[in-house]
């Protein structure tokens, strides 16, 4: 698979591959790799409120995983086969080099657009999202419905930096297949009560109906497309 070619895009669509002797920090993306990366988060943040941790981490991961996916898919006309079983997720490290895959490969090629979006929705979404959702809530007492927001918002998000992309290189036809793919995506259940994404002069854009609590983090703030218009006033 081509997907260092992604890599022009942001450090979010960059996924490592191969594997050195340096690589043995790289954990499955599993339970202890949650645990350690909410400990990083939590630090990080300077918070001491573990679901805030949890959810930023939820929202990270999930915009790396949609990032290099429907990256991929649209650039490269391939989606890789991310939930194979030997994607690797760094707890300590940031993008681009949070994210190991040892040997790429793809999935068997799409007939459709649907059928490119019924494999991102399987791989990404139902494969990887939904085990690490159950995870996260059994690590951290945070809504399941929240981290949905978080997983609908990062799509969105991934959408809008590949759309400019797109955009800017004079590539309306993939900035278009981007913006098709990712409606469709957002009709699955899991998502589909997660926000509004609206098509605006300057890009997508999206409204979440959800706050991922990141107004919690010491002088933090509320984000782009949040639901609530100023940060709750501390009690």
């Amino acid at each position: 698979m081509r997907l260092a070619e992604l890599a022009d895009v942001g450090p979010f669509f960059t996924l490592r591959t191969g594997e050195t002797p340096e690589d043995a920090g790289y954990l499955p993306l599993g339970d202890e790799a949650l645990r350690l990366r909410v400990q990083t988060v939590t630090g990080r943040l300077g918070t001491t409120d573990r679901r805030v941790a949890a959810s930023i981490a939820f929202q990270g991961i999930a915009g790396r995983l949609w990032s290099v996916a429907l990256g991929s898919a649209v650039l490269n006309g391939q989606v890789p086969d991310l939930a194979a079983g030997d994607l690797r997720w760094h707890p300590d490290r940031t993008a681009p080099d949070d994210l190991l895959l040892a040997a790429p490969a793809a999935l068997p090629p799409a007939t459709d657009p649907a059928a490119q979006a019924a494999q991102l929705a399987t791989g990404v979404l139902h494969g990887l999202l939904v085990p690490l959702h159950h995870a996260t809530r059994a690590l951290t007492p945070v809504s399941g419905r929240l981290l949905w927001g978080n997983a609908g918002s990062a799509l969105a998000g991934s959408l809008r930096v590949l759309h400019t992309w797109c955009r800017q290189r004079h590539r309306p036809q993939d900035a278009g297949r981007a913006s098709a793919l990712v409606r469709t995506l957002f009709e699955d259940p899991l998502l589909r009560d997660t926000g509004t994404l609206r098509r605006t002069p300057g890009g997508p854009s999206f409204e979440r109906r959800t706050c991922c609590l990141y107004y919690r983090v010491p002088g933090g703030g509320t984000c782009g497309d949040c639901v609530l218009r100023h940060p709750p006033r501390a009690r």
